[in-house]
């Protein structure tokens, strides 16, 4: 395991790697407001079966720094594309994304089809959610200094419905504590100021939809929590996902029964597995090459 800074568009994203470096790439990167640590325990699961596993921190979360030019699914997606990039120069790699990062693979999958082989869909966001954008609004507004930190706090605990109300209620307060520290040194922004403008600047029917026709040919797994509170019908969403990738025989969706939005978090032991059978289905088509 080892942490490194990968420079972007005026900021340091941290990128933790584990694997050998000559196995075939897996780039993850969190829902917002969440941290690298929730692929922890499938990161193992595919480590062990001969993957190679980085794990991004989000602009302005985690241990990635503030002083980015700016916030968005493009901008995610330019994240992903420029780790891969850094860490496999000449090959390919599959992008997982979980919640916005979902869409953000999706955008990169449709604008470096030579760089991606396929994606992993976890929650993920091709369109708005069920709030119209008026209620969208007010919940920016919610999360605004100086109640934005104790909104933010409450909202998160109600996210994993997989994890012990305690467990969720842990980790919605660490979520809060890293969100809320003070600027780093070098930079003037503060964390939720980050966070802030990356909630403000999030519009997915916008950003996504244009690349939706680029991924049709795309392999992808789409996996939802059947109880995930972000969507009012989470497993008619993940239908629609999944129809956006045409992928013949190389495209499929995981329900994973009592999880919410983040299901590798919630319940690794049964995403875990179903991501390996994935890569390996990519791998064995030839698609999926480790780096020379």
């Amino acid at each position: 395991m080892s942490v490194q800074f990968i420079e972007n568009n005026g900021g340091k994203l941290a990128v933790e790697v584990r694997g050998s470096s000559t196995a075939p790439l897996v780039v993850c990167s969190p829902g917002l407001g969440d941290t690298r640590d929730a692929y922890y325990e499938v990161a193992d699961q595919l480590v062990a079966a001969g993957y190679r596993i980085a794990i991004i921190d989000l602009r302005g979360q985690g241990d990635s720094s503030t002083g980015f030019a700016s916030y968005g699914d493009d901008e995610t997606a330019s994240d992903f594309i420029k780790v891969v990039e850094t860490l496999a120069p000449g090959g390919r790699a599959v992008l997982a994304g979980a919640s916005m990062s979902g869409g953000a693979a999706t955008i990169a999958a449709g604008q470096r089809p030579d760089l991606i082989s396929g994606v992993i869909l976890l929650g993920g966001f091709l369109r708005n959610g069920s709030a119209g954008a008026v209620l969208r609004f007010i919940m920016y507004l919610m999360f605004l200094r100086p109640w934005g930190p104790s909104m933010w706090k409450m909202y998160a605990a109600t996210l994993w419905p997989g994890l012990t109300p305690e467990a969720a209620k842990e980790r919605a307060q660490r979520s809060t504590t890293l969100l809320t520290r003070k600027a780093e040194a070098g930079y003037s922004e503060t964390r939720w100021a980050a966070f802030q403008s990356l909630m403000g600047s999030l519009d997915h029917d916008k950003a996504v939809s244009p690349w939706l026709p680029k991924v049709k040919t795309q392999p992808a797994l789409v996996v939802v929590g059947d109880k995930d509170p972000d969507w009012s019908q989470p497993l008619e969403e993940a239908a629609w996902v999944a129809s956006q990738f045409k992928a013949e025989g190389a495209t499929s969706t995981l329900t994973v029964e009592g999880a919410g939005h983040a299901p590798q978090y919630e319940k690794p032991a049964v995403v875990g597995p179903e991501m390996v059978r994935f890569l390996n289905g990519l791998r064995q088509g030839d698609s999926f090459k480790a780096v020379a």
